[in-house]
């Protein structure tokens, strides 16, 4: 119940000029009235928007009372590390390096350069032999998906 309000209330939000990027990721409710918002823009999200977020809900659950007098409410985004769960994330993570977790098969990783609505396309090296020779050579998998368990951003440095 109160993750609909809170759904409604970014729904609303994402609305206003300034916040028309933004989109919701993922609402956890813990226990002693913890509420985590995760967020995604398109532009990247800045404290700046996770602060006028998190005051903006805060003004409605204060006023409405929804998880009483003392609750913790945390808005920011799903952070590295954590699964990409929508295809607007696999979106703005275009350039970036990934691990994807398939079905079936050992991970891939590799450099994400196109999103569809149904799949994505890596780009890595691999070793190529030529006789006694090695080579390496860059290539490319399309990668459905249905077929996808996790797909993870590596951090590079």
């Amino acid at each position: 119940m109160i993750e609909e309000k809170i759904v409604d209330l970014l729904t609303e939000k994402f609305q206003e000029e300034g916040f028309q990027d933004c989109f919701l990721v993922e609402i956890k409710l813990s226990q002693h009235n913890k509420v985590e918002v995760f967020l995604e823009c398109d532009s990247g999200l800045t404290f700046r928007k996770c602060q006028k977020i998190s005051r903006y809900l805060e003004s409605f659950i204060d006023e409405e009372q929804w998880l009483g007098e003392k609750y913790t409410l945390d808005v920011s985004s799903p952070g590295i590390g954590k699964p990409l769960k929508m295809n607007r994330q696999y979106r703005i993570n275009i350039g970036r390096r990934v691990e994807v977790f398939l079905l079936e098969g050992k991970p891939q990783t590799g450099k994400l350069i196109e999103v569809d609505n149904d799949s994505i396309t890596i780009e890595y090296e691999i070793t190529v032999k030529e006789g006694k020779k090695k080579r390496k050579e860059m290539t490319q998998q399309n990668i459905l998906f249905e077929n996808i368990k996790k797909t993870v951003v590596k951090v590079s440095f």
